[in-house]
């Protein structure tokens, strides 16, 4: 993934159900994001050039994260998603990475159900706390 995305990503991520955005996923920020973490970040692209999936990643240098995966509804089902984060993953091992971490909106059963079905735990016992800085 790169700044060229962004657009099409955005727009993407508005008509995803369940994807929630915030002033973090304007340009400036994901471009920011994608260039503290070069090459992890990925994209699918369908066969007419329109992209049709997008996986956010990168890390802290102890764990990685992945955000805004999200495939297109004409797309789903074809593995995109699976094989963006396989690459992902990937790329995150080669950065020394052994472990990575995702959230999940509550009410989002698609997506709760595509990762638990991808091999991923749902973690308890975690309570997530936000501050503006």
């Amino acid at each position: 993934m790169t700044a060229d995305d962004y657009e099409a990503a955005y727009q993407l991520w508005k008509n995803t159900d369940g994807m929630g955005l915030s002033e973090a996923d304007s340009r400036g920020e994901i471009i920011r994001y994608l260039e503290r973490n070069p090459g992890i970040s990925q994209v699918c692209v369908d066969e007419d050039g329109t992209l049709a999936g997008t996986a956010v990643c990168g890390h802290d240098g102890r764990r990685g994260y992945m955000y805004h995966v999200a495939v297109s509804s004409s797309s789903r089902g074809k593995g995109a998603g699976r094989e963006m984060v396989t690459r992902c993953l990937e790329r995150l091992r080669e950065e020394g990475i052994s472990k990575c971490h995702l959230m999940v909106i509550g009410h989002n059963a698609l997506g709760r159900s595509f990762w638990s079905g991808t091999g991923w735990q749902e973690r308890d016992g975690l309570v997530l706390f936000s501050r503006n800085s």
